[in-house]
C-alpha cells in the first residue's frame, strides 16, 4: 500500500503568498505593497520580489519615458514613489493610479527641462505654459527684429511740447488746424474736395471716438458703412487711412509712415513739408476717386 506523504505545512502559504504576489495584476501588485509597507525599513532594499517589480516597472514604462525623453529608470523611479503611498496601496486598480501618476511626472521632467527649472515649479499650471527659452541665434531672423519685448519706441515729448492738460484750448486749436491741412493737403492732391472733407472728418471722429490711432484704423478698415457712406473704392479708403493714421504696424511706430499725416501735422511738420514726401504724394493721388466714386 502507497503511501502519500502531505507537503510541509510552511510549503503552502509560500505558494500562497507567491500566487497572491504576482504583482502584474492589480490584486497582486496590491498585496505585495501591503507586505512591503508592513515589513517596514529595509523591505524594498532586501526584497527580490521588490527587485523584479521595479525591473518591471522600468520594461512598462520605457515607452512612456522615451515619448518625454527620459530614460526607462526615470520613469521606474517615479513609479517607485507612487508605489510607497496609501493611495497605491489601497487603490482599486493600484496599476492605474502609477500609470497616472508616472505619466504626469515624466511631463513635468520634460518641461522642467525645457524650462530650465525644478520638476516641482514645472508641474504648476502657471509656469508650465511659458514657451522653452531660446537663444537670439537659434532662428533664421533674429529675434530683436520682431519681437515686441525688445522693440523701443521713442518718445517725441521734449521741454519744447505743450502739456495738453494744462493748456486744453491748445491742443483742440492744434488739432483743428491739423484737420484743416489735411483736408487741403488731399484736395490738392487731387480728391473731390466734398469727399476729402467728409472722408477725414469721419476718420477723425472714429479716432476721437477710439482714443488711439491703431485702434481707429481696425475699425475703420472694416467698417462697411464708411465705403457706402463715403461711396469710396476700398483701395481709396485703406490708403487714406493709412496716410491719416499711419501704417498700424508697431514696426513703423517711429517712422514717417508710421505716424500718419495728421500725427505730422500735429508734430508741427507744415504742409509743404507733406508735400515734399515723394512717396506720401504718390500713394495719395493715385488712390484719388473719380466723382463717381470710383478709382481713376
Amino acid at each position: 500500500m502507497t503511501t502519500h506523504t502531505p507537503p510541509a505545512s510552511n510549503d503552502r502559504p509560500q505558494q500562497g503568498a507567491e500566487a497572491a504576489e504576482d504583482f502584474t495584476t492589480s490584486d497582486g501588485l496590491r498585496a505585495l505593497l501591503t507586505r512591503l509597507h508592513k515589513s517596514g525599513e529595509g523591505a524594498w532594499t532586501h526584497d527580490p520580489v521588490a527587485t523584479e517589480l521595479m525591473v518591471f516597472a522600468a520594461e512598462k514604462y520605457a515607452a512612456l519615458a522615451r515619448k518625454h525623453s527620459l530614460d526607462p529608470w526615470e520613469a521606474a523611479a517615479a513609479a517607485f514613489d507612487v508605489m510607497r503611498t496609501r493611495a497605491a496601496r489601497t487603490a482599486r486598480d493600484p496599476w492605474g493610479v502609477i500609470t497616472h501618476a508616472v505619466r504626469i511626472t515624466c511631463i513635468a521632467e520634460e518641461r522642467g527641462q525645457g524650462l530650465l527649472c525644478s520638476v516641482h515649479q514645472a508641474r504648476r499650471a502657471h509656469i508650465a505654459a511659458f514657451h522653452d527659452p531660446e537663444r537670439f541665434g537659434d532662428r533664421e531672423n533674429p529675434l530683436t527684429d520682431y519681437h515686441p519685448a525688445l522693440r523701443v519706441t521713442d518718445s517725441y515729448e521734449s521741454e519744447n511740447t505743450p502739456d495738453p492738460a494744462r493748456d486744453p484750448h491748445r491742443r483742440a486749436t492744434s488739432a483743428t488746424a491739423a484737420v484743416e491741412e489735411a483736408i487741403e493737403l488731399v484736395t490738392a492732391l487731387g480728391w473731390p474736395a466734398d469727399t476729402a472733407r467728409s472722408s477725414i472728418d469721419y476718420v477723425t471722429a472714429a479716432l476721437a471716438h477710439a482714443g488711439n490711432r491703431r485702434t481707429a484704423f481696425e475699425s475703420l478698415r472694416r467698417d462697411a458703412y464708411a465705403l457706402a457712406f463715403l461711396d469710396l473704392p476700398v483701395t481709396s479708403w485703406t490708403t487714406l487711412l493709412r496716410t491719416l493714421l499711419g501704417h498700424p504696424h508697431p514696426g513703423y511706430a517711429t517712422t514717417s509712415i508710421g505716424r500718419g499725416i495728421l500725427l505730422r501735422l500735429v508734430l508741427d511738420e507744415s504742409g509743404e513739408d507733406l508735400l515734399e514726401d515723394h512717396d506720401l504724394v504718390l500713394s495719395i493721388s493715385l488712390a484719388a476717386p473719380s466723382p463717381g466714386g470710383r478709382r481713376r
